[in-house]
């Protein structure tokens, strides 16, 4: 089993929030581009430490969440399945994310339905995870899995503050996963009990600072260094685990989930 990833990152050059499009926007409140453009650094140079390849994209002026290339596509088997975002805000990251794609010969699905990429869609093993209830539109759920190909699971967000699936949930290997089970409905979080038996339960504490939005390669967790106490349930479980500062960057939602999209050929 290789540890090695490919991963998509966009360099926060234009990074701010001056809109909000969910609860952790305030754009009443101070940021600080060159504090977020350090802390994704940090990010990139932690993968490229671990022997991750990280491709990049170019950032694009008046677009200061594509930072968040999470949210530019899903990735599966060499096919990328576009996004439609449901905000104008970041409605022109989706073709700047499709045309990467295409010149770096991937086959592109532009989608009918709004769906926001690795935010709502995450491979766990064989199965597609798919979040819907703020962002991705549950009829987005058939066209990825007809493009991708794989099984889709939906799954229902509950919590405005999780309002993407990879805020609830983090992949942790092809068989497990941590996630928190107040972000669901009652029905979604008795599928994830019957699928994930074993699965790591995140604290509300572990939630509020973005601790599932965390990125594993199947050994090594990579998740806000605030984390502490998921921290210590993935490496009693027998994970590895790096804690990096998002601080900034959460100012609008984000942690290094977020800011990191897998390119799977």
């Amino acid at each position: 089993m290789t540890f090695k990833r490919r991963y998509l990152m966009c360099r926060p050059t234009h990074f701010a929030v001056t809109y909000r499009i969910n609860p952790w926007m305030d754009p009443t409140a101070p940021y600080d581009n060159a504090l977020a453009i350090s802390q994704w650094e940090n990010l990139r140079q932690t993968f490229l430490g671990l022997g991750h390849t990280v491709d990049l994209i170019d950032p694009l002026p008046g677009l200061p969440d594509m930072v968040f290339a999470a949210n530019g596509a899903t990735v599966v088997d060499g096919r990328a399945l576009g996004v439609q975002f449901r905000d104008a805000e970041r409605a022109d990251e989706a073709p700047a994310y499709a045309a990467w794609f295409r010149e770096n010969g991937f086959d592109v699905f532009e989608p009918k339905h709004t769906n926001e990429g690795e935010g709502d869609i995450l491979l766990a093993g064989d199965v597609l995870l798919a979040g819907t209830g703020f962002r991705t539109s549950h009829a987005s759920h058939a066209e990825t899995q007809e493009f991708l190909q794989r099984p889709v699971i939906t799954l229902q967000l509950v919590d405005p503050a999780y309002y993407h699936l990879d805020t609830a949930l983090c992949v942790l290997d092809e068989t497990n996963i941590a996630y928190l089970p107040q972000a669901f409905s009652a029905g979604s979080q008795a599928v994830l009990r019957q699928l994930f038996p074993n699965a790591i339960i995140a604290t509300p504490e572990d939630a509020a600072v973005l601790g599932l939005n965390a990125v594993s390669d199947g050994e090594t967790v990579v998740l806000a260094e605030q984390a502490t106490h998921l921290a210590d349930a993935l490496r009693a479980a027998g994970y590895r685990t790096i804690g990096v500062d998002m601080s900034e960057l959460r100012k609008a939602g984000g942690g290094p989930k977020c800011c990191t999209l897998e390119v799977r050929s």
